[in-house]
């Protein structure tokens, strides 16, 4: 095995499963029956079968949601963030399929600054599930990693 293969065996044994995407692929990690973190992985990453039910049933619905972007998840997410961060993620997660708002707009409707709503969606430990892609700067994509975009440039 080549140190290449070493070190990718040891990152995909992070995760319980590992979900090809159009942009690469999402990594999805358990803890306690519950999901604890999705991670968006470069297309070098191979899929992985879930290890276990929790992770199976997330597979299954990123899967559900890249076939169909109205798909609405329905996953046991364990806590994660501040206080501040759950209440940005709960305002995002309120923005409809098809609809883009900015930091400026989400810090607005819940009386902060728009430099904390994007630390917070920076911080988001759900992508897809809390649709942060769905959130930009005021002028243009922010830090919206660049996989997340399809060839046609619209967002995932």
């Amino acid at each position: 095995m080549s140190n290449k293969e070493a070190k990718e065996s040891r990152e995909t044994g992070f995760f319980s499963a590992i979900v090809a995407a159009p942009f690469g692929a999402v990594g999805i990690r358990c803890e306690d029956q519950k999901i604890s973190e999705l991670v968006y992985l470069p297309p070098r990453f191979q899929e992985k079968a879930p290890s276990d039910k929790v992770a199976e049933k997330a597979a299954r619905q990123i899967a559900a949601y890249l076939e169909n972007p109205d798909f609405q998840f329905d996953l046991p997410l364990k806590e994660a963030g501040t206080a501040f961060q759950g209440k940005v993620w709960h305002a995002i997660s309120s923005i409809p399929r098809g609809q883009v708002l900015t930091y400026g707009q989400i810090a607005k409707h819940i009386r902060s600054a728009p430099r904390a709503v994007g630390q917070a969606c920076g911080a988001n430990w759900y992508p897809l599930v809390i649709p942060c892609h769905r959130v930009t700067a005021a002028g243009g994509l922010g830090a919206l990693p660049t996989m997340m975009m399809k060839p046609d440039s619209t967002l995932v």
